[in-house]
């Protein structure tokens, strides 16, 4: 009895022993052979990626990029993917942002090329780039390569060509652990790189003009060290925006009688100056917008107003207003809940974008409303860059950000309506618009 009950002390023991230990990371599924669940559109329409016979299957039009829902620090990534045409042009983005750089389709990450592109060469016949496993980093990431690059470049190239050509499964297995990645092209290490920036963030495949196609992803969670990431070293955290652009006009009306002014053009939207504003079919009351507009016309000579920073405007010795002559690309701006008077102006005057017209020159309006509507500082691009504006609208408060500046802080709107549909405006000038994001606002608790 005596040996028995040792024994069992002992079995409990080593039970014990196994419960206690910890489990090997175990793969699980990042896509689920069904649907699109647990993965984000950023900026193409439902038709571009989309799941047919266990496969998701991109049109790589218009060009842009779906994400996951999730972020992502330590991994093992695996995947499986076809090109349809020889020459196709596709990616993998490790450790995303949410949404897009200013002006481009694409967001800040580490990119392991998809493609089947012939090599690119500069002029003294030295390799730059391939289509088959390079690693590089894309619009502020950061990366050492494994091998260094004979221009210099953050990018590391493959040692062997080892993809098969379209028509055909390639296999890549990507290891990203603690800002380190590598590459495995069908079974065997290709590329790599260290210290990368940012290490953490969302996993994209990305359509980029070609028909591919991809299946059996699957994702290994690696451990680390519990020492959170200083912010630079994550991805930009996602607050929920979604497009209002899809590459279509979906969700989108012109003014009766003006059509074909409009047009997608690819990942932009652009106009010719000729026709109306243009407008969303939804309503909206408090919202958050993310916006990128250029010029893409031919600048006039104009005289236009010298405004205060009151939002008054001087007069001269004659006793009219106080003109300055500039370089005039045009006129636009975005028409906030359905009306004109609250538009956010898109402008070249020395007072800058961002400040409210339809209020500033009402002088029926308490001066610290007029004040308030005119920008702080002009902070446009310029003419023929693009600019970012974020802005905010919440009762009857209205906040304008642009390029990383806040030219309109909690400005006051008396009488703006309560809801209405957001409008890109008509004024007459070719302009150009890309990356539509708008988030919902709970009502200010006031």
């Amino acid at each position: 009895m005596q040996r028995a009950h040792a024994f069992g002390l002992v079995l409990l023991a080593s039970l014990g022993s196994l419960a206690l230990a910890p489990q090997a990371p175990r793969a699980e599924p990042l896509f689920n052979g069904k649907d699109l669940s647990g993965w984000v559109a950023v900026n193409c329409s439902p038709a571009t990626f989309t799941v047919r016979d266990g496969e998701i299957r991109c049109t790589g039009k218009p060009t842009g990029v779906l994400r996951t829902a999730e972020r992502y620090r330590n991994f093992v990534m695996e995947m499986e993917w076809m090109h349809e045409v020889p020459g196709g042009n596709a990616g993998l983005f490790v450790w995303s942002d949410p949404l897009p750089v200013r002006g481009q389709p694409f967001t800040r990450s580490i990119e392991v090329q998809v493609m089947l592109t012939d090599d690119g060469k500069d002029k003294e016949g030295r390799l730059l780039y391939t289509g088959h496993g390079d690693i590089f980093s894309i619009h502020g990431a950061t990366m050492v390569p494994d091998r260094p690059h004979p221009a210099g470049w953050a990018r590391c190239l493959p040692s062997e060509r080892l993809t098969k050509p379209a028509g055909q499964w390639n296999h890549y297995k990507v290891t990203a652990r603690d800002g380190t990645m590598k590459l495995e092209v069908n079974g065997r290490e290709v590329s790599g790189g260290r210290d990368m920036s940012p290490r953490e963030g969302h996993i994209c495949l990305e359509s980029e003009g070609s028909p591919i196609r991809f299946r059996n992803i699957s994702i290994t969670r690696l451990p680390d060290d519990g020492t959170p990431l200083p912010a630079e070293q994550q991805c930009a955290p996602d607050e929920g925006f979604r497009p209002i652009f899809d590459g279509t006009l979906d969700g989108w009306h012109e003014t009766d009688g003006h059509y074909g002014h409009w047009k997608p053009a690819d990942w932009r939207l652009t106009y010719d100056g000729r026709g109306d504003s243009l407008w969303t079919d939804m309503e909206y009351a408090d919202f958050e917008l993310i916006c990128d507009w250029r010029w893409t016309g031919a600048a006039t000579k104009a005289k236009v107003p010298v405004i205060r920073p009151d939002g008054t405007s001087p007069a001269g010795p004659d006793g009219k207003p106080l003109t300055v002559e500039i370089d005039d690309f045009g006129d636009s701006g975005i028409l906030l809940r359905g009306n004109d008077k609250s538009q956010v102006n898109i402008w070249c005057w020395p007072v800058g974008s961002g400040e409210v017209y339809g209020y500033r020159n009402d002088i029926s309006q308490p001066a610290a409303v007029r004040a308030a509507v005119t920008p702080r500082e002009k902070a446009d691009m310029p003419p023929g860059q693009w600019n970012r504006l974020r802005i905010r609208m919440q009762g009857d408060r209205l906040s304008v950000n642009l390029n990383g500046k806040t030219v309109i802080e909690n400005a006051q709107l008396p009488g703006v309506p309560r809801r209405g549909p957001i409008g890109l405006q008509h004024h007459g000038a070719p302009i150009e618009f890309a990356n539509l994001y708008v988030r919902a606002l709970k009502p200010d608790a006031k």
